[in-house]
């Protein structure tokens, strides 16, 4: 007779929230608090440093859709760990100040790590933990818990660079700038390497047994993609996932307009970045409690109305250096609406009809298109950041992001009729 799954446990979730943000902090999160920080102690432009986001993409592209079938086949915990190490070793590279070129190659190797080896595996056990009937609240903890973490990691990395820095930024040298920036660095990588350990030791393989994740073991990847490829509404997940990561990018220029256009200096930009990530759990989990009352489907409609809002806020160029509220206003709602989509994109999956056996090749066939903008979003913001210096060059980037959340809308719309026959 087959044994009942086992009831999902809580510190099951706990772990995947600290591996799911732990794994992209080097190559994402220090950049994006940090960023007019960051550009300065590597002697980046925005392209350049666009161009490295870009790299990671491109690899990343062809991780999604492999990583998706070994994540059919292979436990979580260890492909977690796995990527959790090497992620780390990567960081303490960083640290070194590699030259430009060595900095690409570094992004291509953090694309396979926490694409090809952890982003399905990840995907998979938290819709595995969730069940049926709580999608929306599993993966609302999973991205509200990620950006707790993330927000921890960033105020731990401001503590430090103010400490190792001082109070006098503008009388520092760029050496002890550097110097201040390797410790958030070197910091941040042994705290990755503490949470990889974790996984290893109470993440065990006992957790899954008879779960299905087990049972998906003896399917065929290659039967998974053809059956995968089918579904209807895997494709319309793609262009939505696509249109929203495009906001999720955006978020990156945050703490740069607020140095650039607001006057901010380098530690409270940095802190407008971090501001971002304590909202991200209160969205996340508010989200996934309304997506199961109500539907996934109906959620991303109003997400991306709420962007299209946040964005004109910028686009129409209202905020001048004066109006810090009006900034924070904005900000706040854009960021709203970006979050959300956090929360939606893979809780989704239950509504559009995905069998749970095939999670893995799903994910990862989705993320192929929808995960792009790792591709292109960044040179293209880098580019008009560059040629357009100041607050001309945001706007633009934010008529860019108008663009993509009325395409998102539009394929939100019609994916909420198709889940609605039978």
């Amino acid at each position: 007779m087959e044994e009942p799954i086992s009831k999902p446990k809580w510190y099951t979730i706990l772990l995947l929230i600290l591996a799911g943000e732990a794994v992209f902090i080097l190559p994402f999160v220090l950049a994006r608090i940090f960023r007019p920080t960051f550009l300065d102690v590597f002697n980046l432009t925005n392209l350049e440093l666009g161009v490295c986001f870009s790299t990671y993409g491109v690899v990343a592209f062809v991780s999604y859709l492999f990583g998706g079938m070994v994540a059919d086949r292979f436990q979580p915990r260890i492909l977690i760990a796995l990527a959790l190490v090497l992620t780390a070793l990567g960081g303490f590279y960083l640290a070194t100040y590699p030259s430009y070129f060595m900095m690409k190659v570094l992004w291509g190797y953090w694309g396979f790590t926490t694409i090809f080896l952890f982003w399905a595996a990840l995907i998979k056990a938290t819709r595995i933990w969730g069940g049926i009937q709580r999608q929306g609240l599993a993966f609302g903890f999973l991205d509200g818990g990620r950006g707790l973490v993330a927000a921890a990691f960033g105020s731990l990395g401001v503590l430090v660079f103010s400490v190792f820095i001082g109070s006098q930024l503008d009388v520092n040298s760029l050496a002890e700038r550097k110097d201040a920036f390797k410790y958030v660095i070197m910091v941040s990588s042994g705290l990755v390497i503490c949470i990889a350990i974790l996984v290893m030791l109470f993440l065990r393989s006992k957790d899954e047994k008879n779960s299905l994740v087990e049972k998906s073991f003896t399917i065929h990847s290659l039967a998974n993609f053809s059956s995968v490829i089918k579904i209807p509404s895997v494709w319309l997940l793609m262009i939505i996932i696509l249109c929203a990561y495009v906001g999720y990018k955006t978020t990156d220029v945050f703490s740069l307009y607020a140095r650039e256009v607001m006057g901010y200096t380098e530690i409270e930009s940095a802190q407008v970045g971090n501001f971002l990530l304590y909202i991200r759990p209160v969205i996340g989990v508010l989200i996934g409690f309304l997506a199961d009352k109500t539907k996934t489907s109906l959620m991303m409609v109003l997400g991306f109305l709420i962007m299209i809002v946040g964005s004109l806020f910028f686009t129409l160029g209202i905020i001048d250096p004066e109006m810090n509220i009006l900034f924070l206003f904005s900000i706040l709602i854009t960021a709203t609406g970006v979050y959300a989509f956090r929360t939606l994109y893979f809780a989704a999956l239950q509504e559009g009809k995905i069998p749970v056996a095939v999670t893995g090749t799903a994910v990862g066939l989705i993320s192929l298109i929808g995960y792009t903008p790792d591709i292109f979003a960044g040179p293209a913001m880098g580019y008009l950041l560059d040629n357009w210096p100041g607050e001309l060059g945001h706007q633009y980037v934010f008529l860019m992001l108008a663009i993509f959340s009325f395409i998102g809308l539009l394929a939100a719309i019609r994916f909420m009729t198709l889940v609605k026959k039978p």
